[in-house]
């Protein structure tokens, strides 16, 4: 099942107009930097949390490079979820300049 994938510049348009960001990578590697606002949903866990993610909008999948996003993105698809893998993942996050969070939470 096909999903869509944006750039990083148009996931900061989205997280500026309140849409939700889920991060799949591991806990250490989201301790290390993350998006503002990323919610930790490791890619192991997300069947097991399905729950968690919206279906009544969109929701932004990122990773560290955008192949476990894309896991999730076809998982999440499959399950009625509106969900966009962010190309490039954190990594392109950072190197766009965009602004890391460190630590466990969110923000």
């Amino acid at each position: 099942m096909a999903f869509p994938e944006i750039s990083v510049a148009e996931l900061s348009d989205r997280l500026a107009a309140g849409e939700p960001l889920f991060d799949v990578r591991q806990p250490d590697e989201y301790r290390d930097g993350h998006a503002p606002g990323a919610v930790l949903v490791p890619l192991g866990e997300v069947p097991d949390r399905l729950a968690e993610f919206p279906t009544g909008t969109r929701v932004q999948i990122i990773c560290r490079s955008g192949g476990r996003s894309a896991n999730a993105c076809a998982f999440l698809t499959e399950h009625g979820v509106d969900a966009v893998n962010v190309a490039g993942g954190t990594l392109a996050w950072i190197d766009a300049g965009y602004e890391v969070v460190t630590g466990e939470s969110p923000r």
